[in-house]
């Protein structure tokens, strides 16, 4: 056993470097980029590059998640994803570029994979959204969006999911210092108090801005347009704009603005489209908002908006306007508009905002060239008219998992703890029970149902290589806390160490072990023959596991891409993750071990299992021998030894706790004054002392 810890140890020492998963280089990542967009120059040293729509404007954001954000997946490497975001930072692309999680390598299959980063375009960063499912009943101010999982990988898909959204916030404060990553406010529908026009005023809740002639001419001056309006100089002093401002989503505002019929067919607006803000616009000066082009319902050409340094999308209500009789009547006269823009988009109403208003001008009577000029006007709407959604912070990964299994996690811990206890507590008494045989069945059972199939609770190998990877790395030993289920199987496992060594695991907690258990007595229930190797090619065959892992701790080093097929030789994933639901050769992989164990007790955990090594060199931690034995035991009396079905009782009577798999075997022989022959003899010779007295 120190020889091969030692081989472990050197290996460790020869691997200078590790592949890890190479950036694309920008050829590879333009190919990704769908048109009629593509991909512009990198802009920082981090490999996020500029999108560029059919023009050739700025219009987003390309990167990879892992050079921003390198999350450790399941099999220690990160997964990278192909993120594309818009000005305004909504996803317009999110896919898979490379993993190497075993659930979808070789288990579920790459598609639901894919299709789990299909749920991304069209949702914001400014969104708080997670894995899962919502309870209850939903409200309009709702914070959170919810992406559907993928059933036994969970874990995978939230790793992904951190990934994507770290990576997306990395460039959103980076390049997108104005966005704002909470939830926009929203009207409060409770907030009602009586306003006048007066009150508006007064309140800043309308914004008036005007504009002459004279300040335009000035903007145009020293222009090819600076004569081009011949009006502006006949009447310098007349107003060129003259606008009014008012947010019409708070219900109060909204009603002081609109007679009773304008608000009505606004709230029928807004009860179809209620995540849209409208917006008011009321001009009485010879702008006129809109050129003679413009078509309902699509965005004002003459009108833009921003916010925080960032576009906000306007486009018209198409609401037929009927203002308040309350209202001056030089405003009925005037030209008005509701636009619409949608807060999903990332637009505060309760934040300050700015209109930019173009002045155009034309010179020329033929082919005419246009100029202009932008008039911004701010307007901001006080907060208390608004509610915002309860911003849901961030919590640990490992918080949020564990919330999501807390019912599993209960009946599992409550399960551990009493197997536990009973094994330390009471192994005597349920060793020498005469129903002994269905107890231990019966767990097994449960281990297979509930631990294996249900809770896809199967330890693997693979966890012990990512966290070999992820130490050699330096990197974060987080992901083990996104599958809580099997960490707390970890927690117990390693108890077991301390406490029996191998056989807690190996014995009563592996579904696959239990699995092979079960077909070791169909196989003598059908009287099969039974095939049993040698003593020498016993001790030779329980060499190989060890071997096995070896070489599968240099592949972590050496062929680190190769790592997840290499662990194929475990065929935990086949039958207890995926139901035998894969490619026909895993699955006859996975049967062959299983049929074998009719006949050949237990032959893939005594001779090949990987785990089973690492358990047994964590065995080597254990302190205490807590399987009794006599002096007799060995000599004269090798009943225990020809019994033990694992092998693991050596000639001399002492147990080789390494290969024990804490079965109990012989612990119910150990106690059996009928089959355990010190006790008979010992039993036999009273008898004898009584009769001769």
């Amino acid at each position: 056993m120190r020889a091969i810890q030692l081989i472990a140890i050197a290996i460790f020492g020869l691997a200078t470097s590790l592949s890890t998963a190479m950036a694309l280089d920008r050829a590879a990542l333009a190919e990704l980029v769908m048109p009629p967009f593509s991909l512009g120059e990198q802009i920082n040293e981090r490999g996020v590059y500029a999108l560029l729509n059919s023009g050739g404007a700025d219009a987003g954001y390309v990167f990879e998640t892992e050079p921003l954000a390198p999350l450790p997946g399941f099999s220690g490497a990160p997964i990278n994803a192909l993120v594309v975001l818009d000005l305004e930072g909504k996803f317009l692309d999110v896919r898979l570029i490379e993993h190497n999680e075993p659930i979808f390598v070789s288990g579920l299959g790459e598609a639901p994979f894919h299709k789990f980063f299909e749920q991304y375009p069209g949702l914001s960063i400014s969104s708080s959204i997670v894995v899962g499912t919502p309870y209850g009943a939903g409200s309009a101010g709702s914070s959170l969006v919810y992406l559907d999982g993928v059933t036994k990988a969970t874990a995978s898909v939230r790793i992904a999911h951190e990934s994507v959204m770290a990576a997306a916030l990395v460039v959103a404060r980076e390049k997108m210092q104005g966005i704002s990553t909470e939830p926009p406010a929203y009207p409060n529908p409770d907030h009602i108090e009586s306003l006048s026009w007066e009150d508006l005023l007064a309140q800043d809740l309308v914004t008036h801005k005007t504009v002459s002639n004279a300040e335009v001419d000035a903007a145009f001056a020293g222009t090819l347009w600076e004569d081009d309006d011949p009006e502006a100089h006949e009447d310098p002093d007349a107003p060129y704009l003259d606008l009014w401002i008012a947010d019409l989503g708070p219900p109060s505002i909204a009603r002081a603005l609109l007679s009773a019929d304008g608000y009505a067919e606004l709230q029928n607006f807004l009860a179809i489209s209620p995540d849209s803000e409208p917006i008011l616009l009321i001009e009485t000066a010879r702008h006129g908002l809109v050129s003679p082009d413009f078509v309902r319902n699509t965005a004002p050409d003459w009108l833009s908006a921003e916010q925080g340094g960032l576009p906000v999308a306007l486009r018209d209500a198409d609401i037929l306007i009927d203002l308040s009789p309350d209202l001056p009547e030089e405003l009925h006269d005037g030209t008005v508009l509701i636009l619409r823009t949608d807060r999903r988009l990332g637009f505060d109403p309760a934040r300050e905002w700015v209109l930019n208003v173009a002045a155009i001008r034309e010179h020329g009577m033929f082919q005419p060239e246009t100029g202009s000029i932008t008039l911004p006007v701010t307007h901001a709407t006080d907060e208390r008219f608004f509610t915002r959604p309860e911003v849901v912070k961030p919590v640990p990964p490992w918080r949020e998992a564990l919330r999501a299994r807390q019912g599993d996690m209960s009946v599992l811990a409550a399960f551990l703890i009493g197997l536990t206890g009973l094994l330390l507590f009471a192994q005597n008494p349920l060793a020498n029970s005469a129903a002994f045989t269905p107890y231990r069945l019966a767990i097994l059972a449960f281990v297979t149902g509930f631990i294996g199939w249900w809770g896809q609770g199967q330890l693997s190998i693979v966890t012990v290589l990512g966290v070999l990877r992820t130490a050699w790395e330096g990197g974060s030993f987080a992901f083990l806390a996104y599958d809580p289920f099997s960490l707390l199987l970890w927690g117990f496992a390693a108890l077991g160490f301390v406490l029996w060594g191998r056989g807690y695991f190996c014995g009563w907690l592996c579904p696959f072990g239990a699995l092979q258990e079960f077909t070791h007595h169909i196989g003598r229930f059908l009287r099969l023959p039974r095939i049993e190797p040698s003593s020498t090619w016993d001790t030779r065959l329980k060499k190989l596991k060890y071997l096995i892992l070896i070489a599968l701790i240099a592949t972590v080093f050496l062929a680190p891409d190769h790592v997840d097929k290499a662990a194929e030789v475990e065929p935990f994933k086949t039958a207890i993750t995926t139901f035998f639901v894969r490619e026909w050769y895993y699955v006859a992989y996975a049967a062959i071990w299983l049929l074998s164990g009719m006949v050949l007790f237990k032959g893939f955990c005594r001779y090949v299992c990987p785990l089973g090594a690492v358990m047994a060199i964590g065995g080597l931690i254990r302190g205490r021998d807590w399987i009794e034995r006599r002096d007799e035991c060995g000599s004269p009396c090798q009943l225990c030894k020809v019994k033990c079905s694992y092998g693991a009782i050596r000639k001399s009577g002492a147990i080789h706790y390494s290969e024990c798999f804490g079965c109990l075997d012989c612990v119910t022989i150990h106690n059996d004054p009928v089959r355990c022959v010190p006790l008979v003899v010992a039993a036999r010779r009273q008898v004898r002392q009584e009769a001769a007295e």
